[in-house]
């Protein structure tokens, strides 16, 4: 155990880069992103020591590092966890914006249509009854599977 230390201690390189390692393959274990900037930290701060850095420096450097280099990457690189756009298992929300039109004539602003090769219950907008086959246009999902529909 002393000689390890003593290893570490006299070649500060393989010291940070072995922690750089540990981090990322920790990092590859997880796939959750959060180890990533520190151990590219560890392996900046591995170079520096040739520099003559002490410990207590190196240490500073490797927590300056992570900190911003952890905040600059979660506040300008995008996420491969953070949702974007519209859910694919939604069709709900996917079809917003789609043309399609009646399966039956709509009465009292109520009907069913046929968007994307699919049949949805449907509200027109302001109410109002339309014959079957008109074209419609989705503006929203009310509740549920129920679609907002306008004339098209």
């Amino acid at each position: 155990m002393d000689v390890a230390i003593g290893f570490l201690s006299s070649h500060p390189f393989w010291s940070w880069m072995g922690l750089a390692a540990v981090l990322l393959a920790a990092e590859v274990a997880s796939g959750s992103g959060y180890l990533l900037w520190p151990s590219a930290s560890a392996a900046v701060t591995a170079c520096l020591t040739a520099l003559g850095l002490t410990l207590a420096e190196a240490v500073a450097i490797f927590a300056g590092l992570t900190i911003v280099s952890t905040f600059v990457a979660r506040r300008y690189l995008p996420s491969p966890f953070r949702p974007r756009g519209a859910d694919i298992n939604d069709p709900g929300r996917r079809i917003i914006g789609h043309v399609g039109q009646t399966a039956a004539p709509f009465a009292a602003g109520l009907g069913r249509v046929l968007v994307d090769g699919k049949e949805w219950a449907a509200e027109l907008e302001g109410g109002g009854e339309l014959p079957a086959g008109a074209a419609v246009t989705v503006t929203a999902l009310v509740s549920g599977a129920r679609l907002k529909v306008k004339p098209a």
